[in-house]
């Protein structure tokens, strides 16, 4: 045996560990300290996401925009969900959902859009009247109609959290790069989709886009947040990874079309089955330009 190539394997696997092990859990002398680098931890860390590399118009043989929907209700997609409550649980888990509306309210994310063609912005005052409902109770309603302050205790609020998501759009660019002669994938945006806030406690709910990020512009703030690792809770992945790498399950729902880009539901109409084989069928032509590539 080679021992000195498995020293190297251990060495490797060791820092690997340690670079995404949370931070400090078995040094820290309170739990304060849990979770923070020390100086020479900051120093060896390259904490940024990995860039991408410049792709030239001309190099791209083959392009398309690709819309996908996430269905958090399938299992592999858990870790852009939860957790949906963290009153119980430690800052460094936090859904993806919660990692981009404090990363926006806080500023580090700006470039945030109605729809996904990123045409008009978003700002987060527009964005706060789709998080929260506050109505009244008819105790209130007496007060204000008799010209008092309305109570605390008669306000109703409502807040749209991470338990409310059901669905993650997703915007792609799927193109065969002839430089480098395979198919790749770029993600473009990616948009939660919640109830409608005055739908809330409705039977049947209205869901709507709640806005759309840039995701390039966004990479940053999810390279720092990481979703849960149920295989090895010692390396969790980061969000720009865990997107970047698809790992997850996605259903195409449109694509760029001469049709002004009208959705699969569109001209399948009312079958289910229908338009999730026509998704399947988009996602295959795709697929299939790489390998037809190498036939002659």
């Amino acid at each position: 045996m080679n021992w000195r190539k498995f020293s190297l394997v251990v060495i490797l696997l060791t820092g690997s560990v340690t670079s995404f092990a949370q931070s400090n859990l078995l040094n820290a002398k309170t739990p304060a300290e849990i979770g923070v680098k020390t100086a020479a931890q900051l120093e060896a860390d390259n904490d940024k996401p990995l860039p991408y590399g410049y792709v030239h118009d001309r190099d791209i043989m083959m392009g398309k925009k690709v819309w996908e929907i996430i269905d958090l209700d399938e299992r592999v997609n858990f870790p852009l969900l939860y957790p949906i409550d963290t009153s119980d649980i430690g800052p460094d888990r936090r859904s993806l959902y919660d990692v981009l509306t404090k990363a926006i309210k806080a500023g580090q994310i700006t470039e945030i859009y109605t729809d996904s063609y990123f045409t008009t912005k978003k700002t987060m005052k527009d964005i706060a009247a789709s998080l929260t409902r506050i109505d009244t109770t008819d105790a209130g309603r007496e007060q204000y109609n008799a010209g008092q302050k309305i109570s605390e205790e008669y306000i109703n609020r409502q807040d749209i959290t991470s338990q409310d998501v059901s669905d993650y759009k997703i915007l792609g660019y799927w193109y065969f790069d002839k430089r480098q002669g395979e198919l790749k994938y770029r993600l473009l945006g990616i948009c939660p989709v919640v109830p409608d806030v005055y739908t809330l406690n409705n039977d049947e709910k209205e869901y709507v886009e709640l806005f759309w990020v840039y995701f390039l512009e966004a990479r940053d703030v999810l390279h720092k947040a990481t979703a849960f690792n149920d295989g090895n809770s010692a390396m969790p992945i980061s969000f720009d990874h865990l997107l970047n790498a698809r790992r997850f399950n996605a259903t195409i729902y449109k694509t760029d079309n001469v049709y002004g880009d009208r959705s699969i539901k569109d001209y399948m109409k009312e079958n289910a089955q229908l338009q999730l084989l026509e998704s399947e069928r988009i996602k295959e032509a795709i697929r299939d330009f790489e390998q037809d590539m190498w036939n002659y």
